[in-house]
This record gives C-alpha cells, structure tokens and sequence, in this order.
C-alpha cells in the first residue's frame, strides 16, 4: 500500500510554489497534453492515469514526487500553474513556428522547367 502525503512531507519535496517546474515534469506534461489534447482540469486525470500505468519513461507517482510533482490536493494549484504555463508555452511556440515561415525550401516552377 502507497503512503499518502501529509502537509509536512508536502513541504519537503522539491519545487517550492514560485519556482518552475523542472524540466522532467514540462516534459511530462507534454506528453500528457499531447495524448488528448486536453487542459487543465481535464489534463489533471489524464496525468493522473499516465502515472498510475507508468506510460512516461517507466514513472510511477513516486518517482513524479521525487521530482517534484505530486497529485496531492495541497498541491494541486501549483500543479494546475504548472500546466497553466507549459500549455502556455506550447501555444506561443507553434505560433513562433508558424511566422517562421516553411522551413524546407520550395522549388521553384519556373526554375525546375528551365
């Protein structure tokens, strides 16, 4: 049987409130958001589930926490932050992406029947 958290162990792990997330978790949350497409709330129980079968590198919810993140109510409006802001980030780079323009160089007509 898994131990549940308390408010101290909460206190204990990594991440403080303020600070982002670590880049194993932005890449978690990736890879949740991209499975379905969902945000948050819904984005919550898809990571939730994600965690529960291991579907991430083999990750279970312990080894999440050991890196600073966790499915606990206390903590849940960090993690919604979190989300927030790496949904956010995954926004502002497809639209980065798009006003790049193509990235493989077309061929011209005119220059491919001379």
């Amino acid at each position: 049987m898994t131990q549940r958290s308390t408010v101290s162990d909460a206190a204990e792990r990594p991440g403080p409130a303020g600070e982002p997330p670590s880049p194993d978790v932005v890449a978690f949350i990736r890879y949740c958001h991209r499975r379905r497409g969902a945000s948050w709330p819904e984005l919550y129980d898809e990571m939730c589930a994600v965690a529960a079968r291991r579907e991430f590198n083999g990750w279970d919810h312990a080894q999440l926490a050991s890196r600073g993140l966790t499915f606990s109510l206390l903590e849940m409006p960090r993690l919604a932050g979190w989300s927030r802001a790496v949904l956010a980030g995954m926004a502002e780079q497809r639209e980065t992406d798009g006003h790049r323009g193509p990235t493989t160089p077309r061929l011209d007509a005119h220059a491919a029947v001379a």
